[in-house]
């Protein structure tokens, strides 16, 4: 992680309420703040995410090869393991926010795709 990143989740956990060693701060009230992933949280979630989604798409890959040979089917869903990718990448370089949109709009894409374009 770089220095940045650490200083952005320490402003965070900060304006969360808690110190950076991870303890809640002493401030009245915060029992009662809405509990929010931190910044390095919500990398790893987008992270496990996305290999979730790399993982079931290459099973689904392999199911339509072996039903049906195409170069199209290799092309949408080769596409989407790149996308994954891509987004694996994205959370890990701090830009959650648009690797989720890309991930949701890429496979709900690729499944339209398949729906619509392979027989």
């Amino acid at each position: 992680m770089s220095t940045s990143d650490q200083d952005q989740d320490q402003r965070q956990e900060q304006e969360q309420g808690q110190e950076p060693d991870g303890s809640p701060a002493e401030t009245p009230g915060a029992a009662a703040q809405e509990r929010r992933l931190t910044p390095r949280q919500a990398r790893r979630l987008r992270v496990v995410l996305s290999s979730a989604g790399m993982a079931a798409t290459a099973v689904v890959l392999a199911l339509r090869i072996a039903s049906r040979s195409s170069v199209l089917v290799v092309g949408v869903y080769g596409l989407a393991l790149i996308l994954c990718g891509v987004v694996i990448e994205l959370s890990r370089n701090g830009r959650t926010r648009l690797g989720s949109w890309l991930l949701g709009v890429g496979l709900v894409a690729a499944v339209g795709a398949d729906w619509l374009l392979i027989p």
